[in-house]
């Protein structure tokens, strides 16, 4: 019997790249599971399909980055990690994009030779773009913000506040990062820290 397949949702708005990808991704150890091109279909496809790699335009529509908020959600509601695949080559822009959608890592499409690999080591476990994504989304919390992650994502922690700056501090930290919930924080954070 053989290894489970690495299943991957192509979420992109051009249908001759997505042909391409397809094509790509006919490796013995990957199957694509869904073809979505908008960030409606693609969350929909992601709950019943249940990918393990969401490979994301950031762009689908025109002059949007509505790939964010779909990747987002997908990361949030599923446990598939999001892929990025951009043509934009702006760090900053690519970097504000990860952190806002917990993505696992980014490509770009001129590099579309290394899409494979870097789907295997995705799949695989955390990587050094991972760690380096959520480096980013930590580096904008406070100490007292940090702490709060710690004891909210199991670590024992004896805080010196009072149980309702704790609550305080909580909801600041959740809205901060763009949370609705501890369970979300705990699924985004799960084994990161």
């Amino acid at each position: 019997m053989g290894q489970r397949k690495i299943r991957v949702l192509i979420v992109e708005d051009d249908p001759e790249f997505c042909f391409l990808i397809q094509n790509t991704l006919l490796e013995a150890d990957m199957e694509v599971a869904g073809v979505a091109g908008t960030a409606q279909q693609a969350l929909a496809m992601a709950l019943e399909r249940k990918p393990d790699i969401a490979l994301m335009d950031l762009c689908l529509t025109e002059s949007r980055l509505d790939g964010i908020e779909a990747g987002k959600a997908i990361r949030l509601q599923t446990p598939a990690k999001v892929l990025i695949l951009t043509s934009y080559e702006d760090m900053r822009t690519i970097r504000e994009a990860c952190c806002r959608s917990f993505a696992s890592g980014y490509i770009f499409k001129s590099q579309f030779e290394l899409l494979v690999e870097t789907i295997r080591r995705t799949a695989a476990g955390h990587t050094p773009q991972e760690y380096l994504i959520f480096s980013l989304i930590l580096s904008e919390l406070s100490p007292a913000e940090y702490s709060i992650l710690e004891l909210l994502t199991g670590k024992d922690l004896k805080l010196q506040s009072s149980p309702k700056t704790i609550s305080n501090q909580k909801s600041h930290l959740l809205k901060k990062l763009g949370l609705g919930s501890q369970e979300e924080l705990l699924h985004i954070f799960k084994g990161m820290l």
